[in-house]
C-alpha cells in the first residue's frame, strides 16, 4: 500500500482531512515553526516533510533527496534537521488538535465512573540499551484510546500527578505509581485509585496506629484480605487511609514469579528475599475505593492489560520504537509526527468501520483504533 505522504493525489486528501479538523497556519504562527520561508513557503510543505520522515522513509538526506525529486523544496539534510528541530511544538500542538477533535464525538466512560489507566512506555535512541525517552498515557478503556499523553526524558518518573483528574474516576496504575503525593492528587481531584503494590513499597499502620505487618495479614487471611490500613507519608504529618486488598495466585501462577525472581537474583549474583518470594503468591492492591467488593476491585485491575496492548498496538503498527534521531529535538519531532500518523490512521479507520458493506451507516458502530491515540506531549 502506498503511503500518502509520498504520493501526491493522496497527499492532497489527507492535508484536506487535516485542515479541515486543525488550524495549520495559525497554530505554525503561535509556535513560530516556519519563521523563515525560505525554500520552504509553505506549512503544507514543511507538514508533509515531518510525516515523510516520521512515516520512515529513511535518512535525513534521504527525505530531502525525495523532497526535491518531487518538487516540494531543495534543501540540504541539515537544512531539513533544522526545519524539523523547530517544529516540534507545532507537531505536537496538531496532535492535540486531531485527538480532540475526534474525542468530542466519542461516547463518556464506562457508566458514571470512567475508567482511566496508566502506565509509561520507553523509547530508546539508536545504539542505546537504556531508556532515553519516556512516554506516559493515561488510556480510556470505554473508547480504547490514549487520552493523554505526556513526553519527558528518562528522569520523568512515573506518577499519577503529571495529568489532571477527572471528578469521579477510577485511575488504574501499576506498582511504579504507588507515591503518596499521587495518591493524595487523585484523591484531591475527586477520583479513586487502584494501585499494584509491593510488599516493601511504603510502611502500614494498622486501625490503633500500630505497625502492621503485612505477611502476618497475609497468612491470617487464607486466600483474600481485605482490611483498611494506614500509609505512612514521610512529606505529610497525617497518614493516608487506604483500603489493603490482596488475593492468592494459583500456584502455577505464584510458582511462575518465583521463578522469574530466583533467576534475575541469579544474574546479579544474588539471593532472593524470602519476603520476595512469599509475596509473589500474591496479588496486592491498595485503592482508595469503599464500596466496591473485593472480587470487582481485582477483576478491574485486571483490565489494566489493555493499556499495555495500546503501547505494544502503537509500536507495532507505526513503528515507535525505531527512533532514528539521536537529537533530542529532532527526536521530539519525529514521535509527534508518529502520533500524528497513528491518529490520522485511527480516524481513517473509524470512517471505514462507520459505512460497512450494506452501505447504511451504522450509528452504533464499535469504536476501534488500530493505533490509540494519545494526546498531549
Amino acid at each position: 500500500m502506498k503511503d500518502p505522504c509520498f504520493e501526491s493525489e493522496s497527499w492532497g486528501e489527507l492535508y484536506a482531512t487535516l485542515t479541515a479538523a486543525v488550524d495549520l497556519e495559525g497554530l505554525a504562527a503561535d509556535t513560530k515553526a516556519l519563521r523563515r520561508r525560505r525554500r520552504l513557503r509553505e506549512v503544507q510543505e514543511l507538514l508533509r516533510l515531518a510525516l515523510a520522515y516520521g512515516a520512515g522513509l529513511g535518512s535525513l538526506r534521504t527525505t530531502a533527496a525525495w523532497a526535491a525529486r518531487v518538487g516540494i523544496a531543495e534543501l540540504s539534510d541539515v537544512a531539513l534537521m533544522k526545519r524539523l528541530c523547530g517544529a516540534g511544538d507545532w507537531l505536537v500542538a496538531i496532535f492535540g488538535r486531531l485527538l480532540r477533535a475526534r474525542s468530542g464525538a466519542l461516547p463518556p466512560g464506562i457508566g458514571s465512573r470512567p475508567l482511566r489507566l496508566v502506565d509509561a512506555s520507553c523509547i530508546s535512541k539508536p545504539g542505546s540499551v537504556g531508556t532515553d525517552w519516556r512516554l506516559h498515557a493515561v488510556f480510556d478503556p470505554a473508547r480504547q484510546c490514549f487520552s493523554e499523553l505526556e513526553l519527558t526524558d528518562a528522569k520523568g518518573g512515573e506518577c499519577f500527578d503529571r495529568f489532571a483528574v477527572l471528578p469521579g474516576e477510577i485511575r488504574i496504575g501499576d506498582r511504579g505509581y504507588i507515591g503518596c503525593a499521587g495518591l493524595r492528587h487523585v484523591v484531591g481531584g475527586g477520583g479513586d485509585f487502584i494501585i499494584r503494590a509491593g510488599w516493601n513499597a511504603f510502611r502500614l499502620r494498622g486501625p490503633n496506629g500500630a505497625r502492621f505487618d503485612l505477611f502476618a495479614g497475609l497468612r491470617r487471611a487464607g486466600n483474600q484480605l481485605d482490611q483498611w490500613v494506614w500509609i505512612e507519608d514521610p512529606r505529610h504529618h497525617a497518614a493516608l487511609k487506604v483500603r489493603l486488598v490482596a488475593a492468592r495466585k494459583s500456584p502455577a501462577a505464584a510458582e511462575q514469579e518465583r521463578r522469574r525472581l530466583r533467576q534475575n537474583a541469579k544474574r546479579k549474583g544474588k539471593t532472593p528475599d524470602a519476603r520476595s518470594l512469599e509475596a509473589a503468591g500474591w496479588i496486592i492492591l491498595v485503592t482508595s475505593l469503599d464500596d466496591v467488593p473485593a472480587n470487582d476491585i481485582l477483576a478491574l485491575y485486571r483490565l489494566r492489560w489493555q493499556i499495555e496492548l495500546a503501547f505494544k498496538r502503537l509500536k507495532s503498527l507505526a513503528h515507535l520504537d525505531q527512533l532514528p534521531a539521536r537529537k533530542p529535538a529532532l527526536a521530539r519531532s519525529w514521535i509527534a509526527a508518529k502520533l500524528i500518523i497513528a491518529a490520522l490512521i485511527g480516524l481513517t479507520i473509524q470512517e471505514f468501520l462507520e459505512f460497512p458493506p450494506s452501505g447504511r451507516r451504522n450509528a452504533k458502530a464499535p469504536t476501534l483504533d488500530l493505533a490509540p491515540l494519545p494526546a498531549r506531549l
